[in-house]
C-alpha cells in the first residue's frame, strides 16, 4: 500500500501537477450607498492609516465610517464627471492630493487636500487642462524617470499625457492625433521602454518620448476596450502579452503574442470569459497571496444607464488565476448575483493591503454604491 502510495506521489510531480488553491474568500463590507464610480486608497489626514476617497467625502479608515466632505460635485445626467481618483502630491506639501477628470466638462483637473484647517471646507479644484472627453484616467511612468504621468483616455481626442514639472505645475505632451475607447500601457517590443496600446493598435515609444514620433503599428483592433488594458507576460514566455476587457459589450480575453524565426510579430486571441458584459476596469495584481498576479475585473453597473448590451444581466466582481498547466484562466467569483447581490467595478476600482495585515483587499465604487471586499484568506506575503 506504501509503494502505490509513493507511486501516486511520483506520478504526480512527474506530471507537473500541482495540488489546487483554496479558493481566497472575501468579506463583504458596506461603506456608502453613494454612486460615484471611482475611489482611491491614500492616508489623507497622514496618520499612518488607509483611508478611502470617493467623490465628495473620503472616508476615515480603518473603519470607513466617519465622512469628511471634499467638495459639492454636481450631478450630470445619470452620472458625477468624476472618473478616476489618482494618489499624487500635487504641490508638495506632503499632504496627498488625486487627479480626476470629466467627460461632460472635458477637463483634467487635480483636487488639494487642505490638511487639517478649521470648519472642515471643501477641497479647492485645480484645472490641469481641457483634453477632451475623459472616459477615465491613469498613472503610469512614460519617461522612466521614476515618476508617474497622468493619462487620460480621450476618445475621438489626441492622446496626451501630462507631466509633473514642479509643484503645482504640469506639461502637457501629445503623443497622436486621435485614440479610440480603451488604453494600456507596456513594453511591447522589449526594448526597455513603455509603449501605449490603443484600440486599433500599438504605439512604439521613441527614445525622447515628448519629442516622438509615436509610431503606430496597426497589429489588433480591440473595439470599445477596457481601462486599462493590461500588459503582462501571461504565460511565462517572456513576450508581453495583453488584457482586454470590452467596456461597453460581451467579452474578456487575452492576446498572446509570438514571433517567428525573422523576428515577425503576431496576435493570437484567447478567451478568458464570453459570459459577461462592460469589463470596462482591469487590475493585474496578487490577490490569492502566492506571489504571483491574478486579474481583477467585473461588470460595471450600468455603464451606459442601461444602454449597452447584457446591461439587465447580474452584476458580478471577479477574480481569474491563471493555470500555467492548462494555459487558461479560472474564474472565482467574489459577489455575483442581481442589482445588491452582486457587485459592478464602477470606472475606476483600487486594490490595498488596508489593515496592513499582507492581504490586498478590493475596494469598489459604482453605481450600485461603495463597498470594500475585505480579503480572509491569502496567505500572508
Amino acid at each position: 500500500m506504501q509503494r502505490i502510495a509513493i507511486s501516486l506521489l511520483v506520478l504526480f510531480i512527474i506530471g507537473g501537477s500541482v495540488a489546487p488553491e483554496p479558493p481566497t474568500h472575501f468579506k463583504r463590507y458596506f461603506v456608502a450607498a453613494e454612486s460615484y464610480e471611482s475611489v482611491g486608497v491614500f492616508d489623507v489626514d497622514k496618520n499612518d492609516t488607509l483611508d478611502l476617497v470617493s467623490g465628495d467625502f473620503w472616508y476615515e479608515g480603518p473603519n470607513f465610517r466617519r465622512r469628511h466632505l471634499i467638495g459639492n460635485e454636481p450631478r450630470k445626467d445619470q452620472y458625477y464627471d468624476d472618473f478616476s481618483t489618482i494618489p499624487i502630491d500635487v504641490n508638495a506639501d506632503g499632504r496627498i492630493d488625486f487627479v480626476t477628470g470629466g467627460w461632460f466638462d472635458q477637463t483634467l483637473r487635480w483636487v488639494e487636500n487642505p490638511g487639517p484647517v478649521k470648519g472642515n471646507p471643501t477641497w479647492p479644484l485645480h484645472e490641469i487642462g481641457k483634453v477632451g472627453n475623459v472616459e477615465t484616467t491613469r498613472a503610469w511612468d512614460i519617461d522612466g524617470d521614476g515618476t508617474v504621468e497622468i493619462v487620460p483616455n480621450n476618445p475621438n481626442h489626441p492622446l496626451k499625457y501630462v507631466k509633473l514639472t514642479s509643484p503645482g505645475v504640469f506639461k502637457m505632451v501629445t503623443i497622436a492625433p486621435t485614440q479610440g475607447h480603451g488604453l494600456g500601457f507596456g513594453d511591447i517590443n522589449a526594448d526597455g521602454r513603455g509603449d501605449f496600446i490603443v484600440s486599433d493598435g500599438w504605439l512604439e515609444a521613441p527614445a525622447d518620448r515628448e519629442s516622438g514620433p509615436w509610431t503606430l503599428h496597426k497589429e489588433f483592433a480591440l473595439g470599445t476596450a477596457s481601462v486599462p488594458i493590461i500588459v503582462a507576460d501571461v504565460n511565462g514566455d517572456r513576450l508581453n502579452d495583453l488584457i482586454v476587457g470590452q467596456g461597453h459589450g460581451y467579452g474578456l480575453h487575452w492576446y498572446e503574442q509570438a514571433k517567428d524565426g525573422k523576428g515577425q510579430r503576431s496576435w493570437t486571441k484567447h478567451l478568458i470569459d464570453d459570459k459577461n458584459s462592460q469589463y470596462h476596469c482591469l487590475e493585474w495584481i496578487d490577490i490569492t497571496g502566492d506571489g504571483r498576479p491574478d486579474l481583477v475585473t467585473g461588470k460595471r453597473f450600468r455603464a451606459h444607464n442601461d444602454n449597452d448590451p447584457g446591461s439587465y444581466d447580474p452584476v458580478g466582481l471577479y477574480y481569474f488565476t491563471w493555470d500555467n498547466g492548462r494555459k487558461q484562466f479560472v474564474k472565482h467569483d467574489i459577489a455575483f448575483g442581481e442589482a445588491g447581490v452582486g457587485k459592478g467595478t464602477g470606472i475606476y476600482f483600487a486594490v490595498a493591503d488596508l489593515h496592513k495585515n499582507g492581504r490586498n483587499d478590493i475596494v469598489v465604487a459604482g453605481k450600485d454604491g461603495l463597498v470594500v471586499f475585505f480579503n480572509e484568506s491569502a496567505r500572508k506575503k
